[in-house]
């Protein structure tokens, strides 16, 4: 018998269900407030606080996992940090957030801990780069060897060049900046035997080191670097590299200079040389000027006598104007003094040693760049020839 009726016992089911459902809420409510206090104690009530526990560690790191393999920076610079030793990693997260390294501190941490890496970071000195991602920042940071630099010179730099560059990469303190700085200029070398550099006592007395500071790739160790270690390995590296070169140029009879002239010449070849191959006919060139005691017009050497101009942050001025080539009054300007200028204007690579060494031999006595043909010269025997090329090809005749 039908108690309710059909309508009685469908509100009746209907309403258990209400029932029911109202106190599942009632259950899930109370559980993620649980579960939130909870989070909360262990966040707040450690000694370190959230940050050290694993499981906010694993879910902050899931949560950012995208963020892993993004740089900080992908246009960024080189930039020199130092790890004390026993620094945590939260701090040393911070630390990479201060130099621009990284953009989060707390997903360093949770990276280097969650991985096992928090106690393999070492401590010592690092150039690290904004483009590296956060793991290959944590990678590098558990290298135990000496942390070391790469630092190149390219061909044809003047010393100063090379001052501003080492000054740049803040490898020296301004003590030792000086020192290398007044040992190049003055060609007096400190702390170091100067036995150890024989081709050095045939300088004229009283020149710098400019043209011995050879353009190379130097591996430079960054827990205690010295002018001193710099300045070895440049003319260590020049000993071992030119000087056989030279010597064995002066064995074959091939060259009657001396090595200062060399290098002088062979400064102003790695200056006006663009095309590797025209190396040896530019300095065929200059030699050729030389015999006849014709002045070398150079343009370089103008710029070497102008120094360094701040206006447009050359040390190379670019373009020198024709008033120029006769109002720039210095030993230098081979358009005002024939012969050699007193010393290299540069530091010049083996190709340009080695052309003024083994130079072509010709008749040619001018010549004019082709600017349409990226450094390319066409080369003259006469006046009248090389004024038909600056006319054909810097006229526009």
């Amino acid at each position: 018998m039908d108690l309710f009726g059909t309508s009685g016992m469908a509100q009746l089911i209907s309403k258990r269900q209400d029932i029911d459902f109202a106190l599942l809420r009632r259950v899930n409510l109370q559980s993620t407030v649980i579960y939130v206090v909870l989070l909360s104690v262990f966040c707040v009530g450690g000694i370190v606080g959230c940050s050290s526990n694993p499981f906010s560690h694993r879910l902050y790191l899931r949560n950012n996992v995208a963020a892993l393999n993004q740089p900080h920076n992908p246009q960024g610079q080189s930039i020199r940090i130092e790890v004390p030793a026993g620094m945590p990693a939260r701090l040393i997260g911070e630390q990479l957030v201060i130099a621009g390294l990284i953009g989060d501190a707390r997903l360093f941490e949770a990276y280097v801990r969650v991985n096992g890496l928090a106690d393999r970071l070492v401590a010592g000195t690092y150039i690290l780069s904004p483009t590296m991602t956060l793991p290959e920042i944590a990678e590098a940071l558990q290298n135990t060897q000496a942390a070391t630099l790469l630092i190149t010179f390219p061909e044809g730099w003047r010393f100063g060049q090379m001052v501003d560059h080492l000054r740049s990469l803040q490898i020296f303190n301004d003590e030792e900046m000086v020192s290398y700085e007044h040992q190049v200029t003055s060609g007096q070398i400190a702390h170091q035997d100067a036995a150890d550099y024989p081709f050095l006592s045939t300088r004229p007395l009283n020149t710098g080191l400019e043209g011995y500071l050879f353009p190379d790739t130097y591996e430079v160790i960054l827990n205690a670097p010295t002018a001193d270690s710099i300045l070895s390995h440049q003319l260590k590296t020049f000993q071992r590299k030119v000087m056989p070169l030279y010597e064995k140029a002066e064995d074959e009879g091939n060259t009657t200079l001396d090595l200062y002239t060399v290098l002088t010449l062979a400064s102003i070849v790695e200056r006006e040389a663009v095309i590797p191959d025209e190396r040896p006919i530019i300095a065929g060139v200059y030699l050729n000027r030389l015999a006849e005691g014709m002045k070398l017009q150079a343009d370089p050497t103008v710029q070497y006598a102008m120094g360094y101009q701040p206006e447009s942050k050359q040390w190379w001025k670019t373009p020198v104007f024709l008033e120029e080539y006769s109002t720039v009054l210095s030993p230098y300007n081979t358009y005002l003094y024939a012969g050699l200028p007193p010393g290299p204007i540069a530091n010049p690579g083996i190709s340009s040693i080695e052309a003024v060494l083994y130079p072509e031999s010709h008749n040619f006595l001018y010549f004019v760049a082709v600017p349409e043909q990226s450094g390319r010269h066409v080369f003259a025997r006469t006046f009248e020839e090389h004024e038909q090329n600056v006319q054909q090809y810097l006229r526009g005749g």
